[in-house]
């Protein structure tokens, strides 16, 4: 039981099945990567970056925690974002939260204490400041899903917000923040139309992409 028999016979067949359909993969794989994206998700093991959006490994620099949250004060999430901008040079960062996502549903139920609790803080602060929005829907279900997408809109924000993403726009570097969001009850991703190429666009329309994101969700509905 401890050296996890299964997961290393697994893994052989996994190796194997690659080599088989292609023999010079793993060879390739040495060979410094160059991902064009990078993917800030969530740690939920429901949602795995490259299998979603059908890219192999080596496509895709991937950074995840509970609820996909970018906060100033992450050491790791920064140096995630620093390595993949001035070292990798991503072109595109995917800010990807999820449906019935348990870090917003603990921010909706109160359950918010200890660590976790601290945590999640920059979503229960979400909540608080779209508190109308959210009232328009009385369906709990509908409530944390609209929790959920707003949190991806906030955390895209953050993201564009960073020095880091700025300093990259200021010399020039090309490079779009994205914020999408999965389905975990039908496999599909979502475009939530807070695409972000430039400074000029972070507080520009911030609070109209708020807007237009509430009369999606509404219409989806």
């Amino acid at each position: 039981m401890r050296l996890l028999k299964d997961l290393f016979d697994n893994n052989r067949c996994w190796a194997k099945s690659m080599v088989q359909d292609d023999p010079a993969f793993f060879e390739r794989l040495v060979g410094q990567q160059a991902p064009e994206f990078l993917w800030i998700g969530c740690s939920d093991s429901r949602v795995p970056a490259n299998q979603i959006v059908g890219l192999p490994p080596g496509a895709v620099f991937v950074h995840r925690n509970i609820a996909n949250v970018v906060r100033h004060d992450d050491r790791n999430c920064l140096a995630v974002l620093q390595y993949s901008i001035d070292v990798l040079k991503v072109k595109h960062i995917l800010v990807v939260g999820h449906y019935r996502c348990g870090g917003v549903k603990a921010v909706l139920d109160g359950e918010t204490s200890g660590l976790i609790g601290d945590w999640l803080r920059p979503i229960a602060e979400v909540e608080q400041r779209h508190r109308s929005v959210l009232d328009i829907h009385s369906n709990p279900d509908q409530r944390w899903d609209r929790l959920c997408e707003l949190n991806v809109v906030e955390q895209t924000l953050s993201v564009a917000r960073t020095a880091i993403v700025r300093e990259a726009w200021v010399r020039g570097q090309e490079l779009a923040v994205h914020g999408w969001i999965y389905g975990i009850h039908n496999g599909l991703l979502r475009d939530l139309d807070v695409t972000i190429t430039g400074e000029e666009e972070v507080f520009s329309h911030t609070s109209r992409r708020v807007e237009l994101l509430t009369q999606h969700f509404v219409a989806a509905r």
